[in-house]
């Protein structure tokens, strides 16, 4: 299952910075100006004592500055055994980044897109259980769904919001990917984000410190009032928060963002996995044990993640609280992409890249669409069991 965004920025002649050599560059904003969305999937798995598994699940967030560059290879293979599948989710305002004298992809775009405010938190819908295939289309994103006969019930969730408290400059992307139901994901990208900006506001957030503790308070807010449902199963989640210029991005579990920086790609998360040194000596201290099963690593023989939200039964050592990383949007920031760990199970990073790129640059008609579909048919043709692409 995957759920892919891939949001690229609106740049107008007022936010342009000048370079030595008198050419105009755009300046990259916060993506709250942004948004196209849609996705990409990963590399195989280079660890040949983990099987591949056609199963893992996966959603993405791709925020593309300027033309999209090959993300790394690299990572574990997925640990989870509950999806079937793929889903991807693509969004977009037909934004291009621009030069003054000609578009930096030689395709023509209005130079300014007014972008209505979006709802607060509001999610596209997951997808249509019933049907085989579906596919839909607006001018700010696609769906393109192909389920297989296995999968049941989809778990993963998004969550994407633009101009948060009427602020253009404040966004939030996020990223769930459910496990043993679709509960967890669901309630997270409900409450996570708000509990995010209540937190950066209480606080004033113009620290990198303060911004960090206000999203692991809003983590650990979400999983305290999902575990008082007393519901089962959990999530692993990773968040973008765009504020001021920064781009903040947090993750429990392993889900992953990764940002293309110039050209090269940098991970910006580290996957929560008992495999982890430090992930399994926490849990063994905390008299946890972790063992491996069939080349999965796992907490107390059951999760395959570390860290996530809800999982009350393990909640003595799969903990909500997250990893945090805050950087300064700079001209040399290409694209984002926040992605849970099934799509790359059957495509590689540049191979996902080197698909889509062309596909939606070229393609002036449905892009998105366009895009989405080749990807999740690649992605089914080679044993994904179901591929959902919005």
């Amino acid at each position: 299952m995957v759920i892919k965004l891939f949001l690229r920025s609106i740049v107008t002649p007022d936010d342009v910075v000048h370079r030595s050599d008198d050419r105009e560059l755009p300046r990259v904003l916060p993506l709250a100006h942004a948004p196209l969305v849609q996705g990409l999937p990963r590399n195989p798995n280079p660890n040949p004592s983990t099987p591949p598994y056609p199963g893992a699940r996966c959603l993405s967030v791709l925020v593309a500055h300027r033309p999209p560059v090959a993300v790394p290879e690299g990572g574990e293979r997925a640990p989870g055994d509950e999806g079937h599948g793929f889903r991807c989710l693509a969004i977009s305002a037909e934004a291009l980044v621009l030069e003054r004298g000609g578009s930096l992809l030689k395709r023509k775009r209005p130079a300014r897109i007014d972008i209505p405010a979006a709802e607060a938190f509001a999610a596209a819908p997951a997808g249509s259980d019933g049907l085989g295939e579906v596919e839909a289309e607006s001018a700010r994103f696609s769906v393109y769904c192909k389920r297989g006969k296995r999968r049941l019930e989809m778990e993963d969730r998004h969550r994407a919001a633009l101009d948060l408290r009427d602020d253009p400059q404040m966004a939030f992307f996020a990223i769930f990917d459910g496990h043993g139901g679709k509960k967890a994901a669901e309630f997270a990208s409900e409450n996570i984000g708000e509990l995010i900006v209540e937190e950066v506001e209480k606080r004033g957030g113009e620290s990198y410190s303060e911004i960090e503790e206000a999203v692991k308070i809003g983590y650990l807010k979400t999983d305290k009032e999902f575990l008082k449902a007393e519901e089962s199963g959990g999530t692993c989640c990773v968040t973008a928060l765009l504020r001021k210029g920064n781009l903040v991005i947090s993750n429990a579990g392993d889900c992953r963002a990764v940002l293309s920086r110039a050209g090269k790609a940098e991970a910006l998360t580290s996957d929560h996995r008992p495999s982890r040194a430090d992930e399994k000596d926490r849990i063994e201290n905390l008299g946890g044990y972790v063992d491996c099963y069939r080349g999965i690593w796992r907490v107390q023989g059951s999760l395959a993640v570390s860290r996530g939200i809800g999982d009350s039964s393990l909640k003595q050592w799969v903990i909500p609280e997250p990893e945090t990383r805050t950087l300064k949007i700079t001209p040399e920031f290409e694209f984002l992409i926040l992605a849970s760990d099934g799509l790359w199970d059957t495509v590689s990073n540049q191979e996902a890249v080197d698909i889509a790129r062309p596909l939606c640059m070229e393609n002036d008609k449905s892009p998105l669409l366009s895009a989405c579909k080749v990807l999740a048919n690649l992605s089914a043709s080679r044993g994904s069991r179901m591929i959902s692409v919005s």
